[in-house]
């Protein structure tokens, strides 16, 4: 049977571009793979681009197949084309159809051992009061973690040895008899579960998995100066890898309690100044609180409410740095809602006196008017 241009089999022009021949053939792969497709003649058209992808995808064995045809491989192989059983089309199939799926037929992945794995990343969230934040301290915490198992080193058994039904190899090949040839399909091995390796005798105490969970305590530094949601990485504190993987880490949520009087934003700090009207006419000098202990603050004579006076690097530190944000107070004249008569008499005389701003000029213009 005479058989078909390659560049016709997989779709694409004579000057396609590498990229454009493996978009195509993972197309072809994904539409006519036997383990997938319900068509009659699927594997005959996925060998087909099987083949066409191994010598297009080559740029020497394209440049051939250009000058001589499919003749160019005929007299290499006694007539019978090109051979594409030994080409490697993992980098093709790998994520076609999902994790999961079992072994891809005909000539594409290669047997392997699994890969060594990470551990996973652990989460946990701590309380601390507003002060902890500010200033840093240090903390107790208990967390469970899937940890190596002493017993086996990790290993998950004792006494290993290659395994009998993989070989080693950590995937079993299976071979399936058609019409059209012999099908090809492998899976991971159902003894060792892709290691490669058995055991004379499991684990009793990790059952083979190579991990225990584990309740471990830590003592742990928080850095001056985190906030609501700040989250501190200890690498290496999570779950133990398997196979020679990576510890995975663990990461620290914190949740800081409020301050009965300061407000923090970002690393500024904010205090609210409740002062008598008097004071906020007369002016005055106030002791008030900061994070680092008491401090006179001079208020002039007609402040007004919501005035805000910066007290400068009196906020709270950044992380590991020692640069400190600003404190910001904020007046709040506050208005008696009880006042004697004497009190009352006082406030009539003031009334009578000229103590209108030009804002108070302005709406009465417009009264007038």
């Amino acid at each position: 049977m005479n058989k078909r241009d390659y560049y016709e089999v997989l779709g694409v022009s004579k000057g396609a571009s590498q990229d454009e021949i493996k978009r195509a053939f993972r197309k072809l792969a994904k539409k006519y793979h036997p383990d997938v497709s319900k068509e009659p003649d699927a594997e005959v058209k996925f060998k087909e681009a099987q083949e066409a992808y191994a010598v297009l995808s080559d740029e020497t064995k394209r440049a051939q197949y250009d000058q001589y045809g499919h003749a160019a491989f005929d007299s290499m192989n006694g007539g019978a084309g090109f051979d594409f059983s030994g080409f490697d089309f993992s980098d093709i199939f790998d994520g076609l159809f999902g994790s999961g799926f079992g072994g891809f037929s005909g000539f594409g992945r290669r047997g392997s051992r699994s890969d060594a794995k990470d551990g996973n990343d652990r989460l946990m969230r701590i309380n601390l009061s507003f002060d902890e934040a500010v200033f840093g301290t240090k903390k107790k915490i208990k967390i469970d973690v899937n940890d190596e198992c002493e017993k086996c080193n990790g290993k998950g058994g004792f006494g290993s040895h290659s395994c009998k039904t993989c070989h080693g190899k950590g995937v079993v090949t299976r071979e399936q008899r058609t019409i059209l040839g012999a099908f090809m399909s492998q899976t991971t091995c159902p003894d060792c579960h892709g290691k490669g390796t058995s055991f004379d005798k499991i684990c009793t105490s990790c059952h083979g998995d190579g991990t225990v969970r584990k309740n471990k305590e830590l003592e742990v530094k928080v850095p001056a100066g985190v906030d609501n949601g700040s989250r501190l990485r200890l690498a290496g504190k999570g779950d133990s890898g398997i196979n020679g993987g990576a510890d995975g880490d663990l990461y620290l949520e914190f949740m800081v309690k409020d301050h009965p009087l300061f407000i923090r934003d970002d690393y500024d700090i904010y205090l609210e100044l409740p002062i008598t009207v008097t004071d906020a006419v007369l002016g005055c000098k106030k002791e008030i609180p900061t994070l680092y202990g008491n401090v006179k603050l001079n208020i002039p004579a007609g402040s007004q409410n919501g005035d805000k006076h910066r007290i400068k690097d009196r906020g709270v530190s950044h992380i590991n740095s020692s640069t400190k944000g600003d404190m910001y107070v904020v007046l709040n004249i506050v208005i008696p809602t009880k006042i004697d008569k004497k009190q009352k008499k006082m406030f009539e005389e003031l009334a009578t006196t000229n103590l209108k701003t030009n804002d108070f000029k302005l709406i009465d213009s417009y009264l007038e008017n």
